[in-house]
C-alpha cells in the first residue's frame, strides 16, 4: 500500500489511500515531529501530564504507518524510545507551591541546548516560575487582589503615622504629603480619616488638607466622616466649630450631616440643642428621614418632653415615612421611659399589624419595658414569639429577662435563663448575681442561692467575685429561715474577704437572732452598730420592732431597751405599750405622733409590728386604739369594701395581729349594724390571699382559718377563689347574735 514521505522535516502533501482505522490515526499523530534533541530538551519543565502525551505521540510517530514497507521506518528521522521518557523530578524546583506567578512577563525561554546531546540540560533550583495568562479571569483577579492589599497597607500606614502626629497643622501635613506622594481619592481621604479618629484635633487638620490636596468630588462626605470622629468622641464645641467652617466653605449639609450632628448633640449637648438643630433643616432644604426622627424622638425622650416625641412620631407617620425597627424602638424605649407601659406595648403591636417585622433590638425594648411594668407573662409571651421568629437572643435578652422574673419574684423561670446563660458561657456580672440571690433570699430558695453563690466564688472573673450585697443577700436569705449558724458563717467568710458588716447585714442577722428566740444575740448584734459607728435607721428598729414581738415577756425588757436607744420617740410608744397601767388613750397619741413623722415605707410595718405586740401582750384595747390611729392617717387603705350584694373584708398584706385587731373591729361593727336594725347584705366575705406572709412562718389564710374554726363562726374557704372566706347574711346574723359583742373574738 501507499505510504507517507517526510521531506526536510516538514510534512509533505500526502498521498492517502483509504487504509485503516488505526492506520489513519497513526497518520494523524505524525504530522508534528521533534529532533531527538528539541523532544528531549522540550520535555523539561513541562508539566507530566503534558510531557506523557508527547511522549505517546513521539512513540506512535516512530511506529510505521505500513508494516510491510521497512523503507517507511527507516526514511522518518528518530530516536530511540527510551529517550523519550524522563524520570519524575522530585526537586524543589518542581513543586507548584514554590513557583513563582507572573501575569505580566513573557514565559521562561527554553534553555540552550547542551554540547552534548546525550547529557541532561541543568535547570537551575532558583528558577521557579510560574506563568499565568494576563488575559484569564485568573490573571485579572491576582492583579486585583495585589493592587488592593498594597492599597490596604498604605492607607493604614498613612493612618497611624496621623494618629502619631501632635495636633499641629505642620506634623500634620508633613505626615501626609509622605504618605501621599500624589494626590489620593476622595476614598482614600475618608477612609484615613475614619480610621485615624483617636485624636478629634488631628482629624480636623487632616481634613483641612484633604480638601486641599486630595481629588475630591464631594467635600460634604469628608465633613461627615470628621462630624462622626467628633460625635463619638463626645465634642461638642468642635462640632459646632466644624459646622461654622463647612458653610464658610460653602459646603452644603446632607441628610447625613445633620443626623450626625443631632445625635451629637443628643449625646453630649444640653438636651434642647438637638432639637433646635432638627428645625434647621427646612432652611438647608433637608427633609427629616426616619433615621433622624429617631434621633430626635430618642433626644425628646432624654429630655423628659415624652409628649413632643410622640407628637414628632405621629408627624412622622403623618408624612408617610415608611416606620422601620430603628424608630419603632425609640418610641418604645420612650414610652418606657415615661412609665407608659401600655403605649410602649402598643407600638410593639402595631409595628407588627403594619408589617415591620422585629429584631433583636426591638425585642430587647420591649422585653425591657415589660420587665419594668412587671408584666413577667407578657415579657414570656414576647419571648417565646422571638424564640419563634427566630431571632436569636443575645446577653441583653437574657438580661432583660432575668430583671424581669427576679423583680415578679419568678422564681423558676429566672433559673432556666441563669443555666442558659451558664450553658452558652455568657458574661454574668456581680449585678446579676446579687439581683438573682435578692430572689432567692425573698422566696427562701436556699439551695438555687447556695449554687449561685458558689458559682460566684469559683468564677475566675473578678467582676463576677461576691460583693457586701452579695453577703446581705445570703445573711437574709438564712434570716428568713431562722438558720443562725448559716448566717454566722456567712458573717464570718464576709469578714475574711475584707468586707465590713454593713446596716443591711446587721438587720438580717438581728432578725435571725430573733427567729431563732436567741435574746442575748439580738443584744449584740445590736451593739455592734456602735463598734462600727453605723447610726440605726428605721428599718433596723422595725426589726427590732419585730424581734420584741416575738420575745418573751420574761426578755422582752432587754429588746425595748435596744429600741428606746435606737429611737428614744419610738421606745416610748413600746414602753406605754408594755405598761398595762399605761392609759389606752396616752398611748394613742404617742403612737400618732411617731407614725405621723416616720418614712411612708416605714409607717405600715410599724402598725403591723406594734399591733403583733399588742395581741402577745393582750392588750386588745391599745391595740384597736393603734388601728384607729393609722385609719385616720390612711396607713391601712380600702380595708373594707361595701356594695348591695357583698360587704368584704380585706386583710392581705397586713400581720397577723393586725389582720385579727381588723377582724376584731368588722365583727363589733357587723354586730352594731344589727343592733340598729339595718340589714346586712346576701354575702359577706374575709379576703387573707393565698401568699406566704412575710410577718408569719404561716400563711395568713391557714391562720385565719384555724381562728375561724375556734371562734365557731361561719366562714369557710371558697372553692372557686383561693384566699376568700364567704358566708350568708343569715349565718352570720344568727352567730352574731348567739354571741354578745365582747365575746366575737377571743384573741
Amino acid at each position: 500500500g501507499s505510504h507517507l514521505t517526510r521531506s526536510g522535516g516538514k510534512s509533505a502533501s500526502p498521498s492517502v489511500s483509504l487504509a485503516s482505522g488505526p492506520h489513519l490515526l497513526t497518520a494523524r499523530h505524525s504530522r508534528v515531529r521533534h529532533s531527538p534533541t528539541e523532544a528531549k530538551l522540550w520535555t523539561v519543565g513541562t508539566p507530566q501530564s503534558t510531557r506523557r502525551r508527547a511522549e505517546q505521540s513521539s512513540e506512535m510517530a516512530s511506529l510505521p504507518i505500513c508494516p510491510s514497507s521497512p523503507s517507511s521506518f527507516l526514511s522518518w528521522p528518530h530516536r530511540p524510545i527510551s529517550l523519550s521518557f524522563q524520570p519524575k523530578n522530585h526537586s524543589s524546583s518542581a513543586s507548584p507551591a514554590a513557583a513563582h506567578v507572573s501575569v505580566q512577563d513573557s514565559p521562561p525561554q527554553d534553555p540552550a541546548p547542551p554540547s552534548d546531546p546525550g547529557q541532561n540540560p541543568k535547570i537551575s533550583s532558583t528558577a521557579k516560575f510560574l506563568w499565568v495568562n494576563p488575559n484569564s479571569p485568573r490573571a485579572a483577579e491576582l492583579a486585583r487582589a495585589r493592587a488592593g492589599s498594597g492599597r490596604r497597607a498604605r492607607l493604614a500606614a498613612a493612618a497611624a503615622a496621623l494618629a502619631a502626629c501632635e495636633p499641629a497643622e505642620a506634623p500634620v501635613a508633613a505626615a501626609l504629603e509622605a504618605a501621599f506622594p500624589e494626590a489620593p481619592s476622595e476614598q482614600d481621604a475618608a477612609i484615613v480619616l475614619n480610621t485615624a479618629a483617636g485624636n478629634p484635633a488631628t482629624a480636623v487638620l487632616a481634613l483641612r488638607w484633604f480638601l486641599e490636596n486630595a481629588e475630591v468630588r464631594s467635600k460634604v462626605i469628608l465633613y461627615n466622616v470628621v462630624f462622626k470622629v467628633l460625635r463619638n468622641r463626645r465634642r461638642w464645641s468642635e462640632t459646632e466649630a466644624l459646622w461654622d467652617a463647612m458653610l464658610r466653605d460653602g459646603v452644603q449639609p446632607d441628610n447625613t450631616t445633620f443626623s450626625t450632628v443631632i445625635s451629637c448633640a443628643r449625646a453630649c449637648g444640653p438636651p434642647g440643642k438637638a432639637v433646635e438643630w432638627f428645625e434647621k433643616m427646612p432652611e438647608s432644604g433637608c427633609s427629616p428621614d426616619m433615621l433622624t426622627y429617631s434621633v430626635v424622638i430618642d433626644a425628646y425622650g432624654r429630655a423628659g418632653d415624652a409628649e413632643m416625641a410622640l407628637r414628632l412620631y405621629d408627624r412622622a407617620r403623618s408624612e408617610r415615612c415608611q416606620l422601620d425597627p430603628v424608630i419603632c424602638a425609640t418610641v418604645i424605649k420612650v414610652h418606657s421611659t415615661s412609665g407608659n407601659f401600655d403605649g410602649a406595648l402598643n407600638v410593639f403591636e402595631e409595628m407588627k399589624a403594619v408589617g415591620v417585622k422585629p429584631n433583636l433590638v426591638v425585642y430587647n425594648t420591649v422585653l425591657d419595658a415589660m420587665g419594668r411594668a412587671m408584666r413577667p407573662w407578657v415579657v414570656k409571651t414576647i419571648h417565646r414569639e422571638m424564640v419563634s421568629q427566630k431571632v436569636q437572643p443575645n446577653r441583653a435578652t437574657y438580661c432583660c429577662l432575668l430583671q424581669a422574673y427576679t423583680r415578679a419574684r419568678y422564681g423558676e423561670d429566672a433559673m432556666i435563663v441563669y443555666r442558659k446563660m451558664k450553658d452558652e458561657v455568657m458574661d454574668i456580672d456581680v449585678v446579676l448575681y446579687n439581683m438573682l440571690l435578692s430572689m432567692c433570699a425573698d422566696i427562701g430558695y436556699v439551695d438555687e442561692a447556695e449554687e449561685i453563690f458558689r458559682d460566684m466564688k469559683s468564677s475566675m472573673d473578678t467582676k463576677c467575685k461576691p460583693d457586701s450585697w452579695t453577703y446581705s443577700s445570703m445573711v437574709t436569705l438564712y434570716s428568713c429561715t431562722g438558720n443562725v449558724p448559716g448566717a454566722e458563717a456567712i458573717l464570718k467568710e464576709m469578714a475574711e474577704a475584707g468586707f465590713k458588716p454593713n446596716i443591711f447585714i446587721l438587720t438580717s442577722l438581728t432578725r435571725c437572732y430573733g427567729k431563732a428566740g436567741c435574746t442575748d444575740d439580738v443584744v449584740r448584734s445590736f451593739g455592734m452598730l456602735k463598734e462600727l459607728k453605723i447610726t440605726p435607721d428605721d428599718r433596723f428598729c422595725g426589726c427590732l420592732l419585730t424581734v420584741a414581738a416575738d420575745t418573751p415577756v420574761e426578755e422582752l425588757g432587754k429588746v425595748v431597751d435596744c429600741i428606746d436607744r435606737s429611737n428614744a420617740e419610738l421606745g416610748t410608744v413600746v414602753k406605754l405599750l408594755a405598761d398595762r397601767k399605761a392609759s389606752t388613750e396616752s398611748f394613742k397619741e404617742a403612737a400618732r405622733g411617731i407614725l405621723s413623722g416616720a418614712r411612708g415605707v416605714v409607717k405600715m410595718p410599724y402598725c403591723n409590728c406594734l399591733m403583733d405586740l399588742c395581741i402577745n401582750l393582750g392588750q386588745m384595747e391599745k391595740a384597736c386604739a393603734l388601728l384607729d390611729a393609722a385609719l385616720q392617717l390612711d396607713i391601712y387603705s380600702n380595708v373594707q369594701t361595701r356594695t348591695q350584694t357583698q360587704w368584704s373584708l380585706h386583710l392581705r398584706g397586713l400581720s397577723v395581729g393586725a389582720a385579727l385587731t381588723t377582724l376584731h373591729v368588722w365583727m363589733n361593727d357587723l354586730y352594731t349594724t344589727l343592733q340598729s336594725g339595718e340589714e346586712l347584705p346576701p354575702l359577706l366575705g374575709i379576703h387573707t390571699g393565698e401568699g406566704r406572709n412575710m410577718y408569719s412562718d404561716k400563711g395568713l389564710a391557714s391562720v385565719f382559718e384555724s381562728h375561724l374554726k375556734e371562734l365557731d363562726a361561719p366562714f369557710h374557704g371558697a372553692p372557686d377563689k383561693a384566699g376568700w372566706f364567704l358566708t350568708t347574711s343569715v349565718a352570720a346574723k344568727h352567730w352574731l347574735e348567739a354571741k354578745k359583742s365582747s365575746e366575737l373574738v377571743a384573741v
